[in-house]
């Protein structure tokens, strides 16, 4: 165990950023900032992050991790849905979640249930969840929404979650097939955010049934979203700050660390899908992207802290620490160790 320990990431920020309630959502510089409270959000992606964690190590710290996010997205489902925003003193500021929110955390849940390295006591409590919130799959109306509960429904393999994952991977490609044309191969008629997430649902999808159209899909639209986020071999996420819009330029601003990691992991699992080695050379690129493979020249990783910096605008670094960067930067400085954990994951 020590060996393997080694060559993981510097934790010291997951620890930080992490109290007895879950992982705080932002940070100013280095240091949390509990002003800001909590997410369901990151505390489903860091749950994703603990398991990784705990099974590259096998070390109790980062189970422990595990067993305190889950009881986060405990607390948080209400009536079978989930909430999002928590201030400091556990009191959520909303009775209802978004639709991105709700698939987040059914991602987190179904890929907790799947890992047979884990103890059953978790496992069945993440399954526990999922039976009570599978429900709510059925008002899932956007395509982000769904891709990520469908890449949770599938890692879950539940003959219960069948139904709604085959509805789900039906709706996703039908965005597709309405929106594509051969100049724009993607689901909508802009490119925004957690973009890689979309390909990633249909990959998903085809390893559960088999539909070719599913896999074709899913290299279409990956190959369309590459094509639109690599100046030759550097990445270059499409910056938040404007988007893409079908037939204008995109964004170079602020590029976001979740972009590099979800296309990360969707260039990974279409490797597997497809044997095409170019998939594994992209993935490499985008975890460069943050020890300053990227527009900027700079490393967005802190050293001091272990933390990852929360982007890059046009004046460099954004260079508060918060949840989301942080967990990007764990899991994908994991998922080239270890490609069957990355192929199983999609943020």
């Amino acid at each position: 165990m020590d060996s393997c320990a080694e060559v993981l990431p510097d934790d010291t920020h997951i620890f930080r950023m992490t109290d007895c309630t879950g992982m705080f959502q932002h940070a100013k510089y280095g240091v949390p900032d509990p002003s800001e409270g909590y997410t369901s959000d990151d505390n489903a992606r860091a749950l994703i992050m603990a398991v990784i964690l705990y099974e590259a190590s096998g070390s109790k710290k980062y189970l422990d991790l595990a067993f305190r996010y889950l009881s986060f997205l405990f607390y948080a489902e209400s009536d079978g849905w989930f909430r999002n925003f928590m201030d400091y003193d556990r009191c959520f500021a909303e009775k209802k979640g978004s639709q991105d929110c709700f698939g987040r955390c059914v991602f987190g849940l179904g890929f907790t249930a799947s890992r047979p390295a884990l103890p059953e006591s978790i496992r069945s409590a993440a399954e526990y969840l999922l039976k009570k919130t599978l429900p709510g799959c059925q008002s899932l109306a956007f395509p982000r929404s769904k891709a990520y509960a469908s890449i949770g429904l599938g890692l879950w393999r539940n003959k219960a979650a069948r139904g709604e994952l085959k509805n789900m991977a039906a709706g996703i490609a039908a965005a597709y097939e309405q929106s594509a044309d051969p100049d724009w191969c993607w689901f909508e008629q802009n490119i925004t955010y957690c973009n890689a997430v979309l390909p990633g649902a249909m990959f998903v999808a085809y390893e559960a049934s088999q539909e070719k159209r599913y896999l074709e899909i899913g290299v279409g639209s990956l190959d369309f979203l590459l094509k639109s986020t690599f100046k030759d071999d550097m990445f270059c996420p499409i910056g938040c700050n404007g988007w893409l819009e079908k037939g204008k330029s995109a964004a170079e601003f602020d590029q976001q660390p979740v972009e590099a990691c979800g296309t990360l992991l969707a260039c990974l699992k279409a490797y597997e899908m497809t044997g095409k080695q170019s998939y594994a050379d992209k993935a490499r690129d985008c975890l460069l992207w943050f020890t300053g493979k990227n527009i900027s020249g700079e490393s967005l990783i802190d050293r001091d802290t272990g933390g990852c910096m929360d982007g890059i605008t046009p004046k460099g670094c954004n260079r508060n620490e918060g949840a989301e960067s942080l967990v990007s930067w764990i899991i994908s400085s994991l998922a080239l160790r270890n490609e069957d954990t990355a192929s199983a994951s999609n943020m």
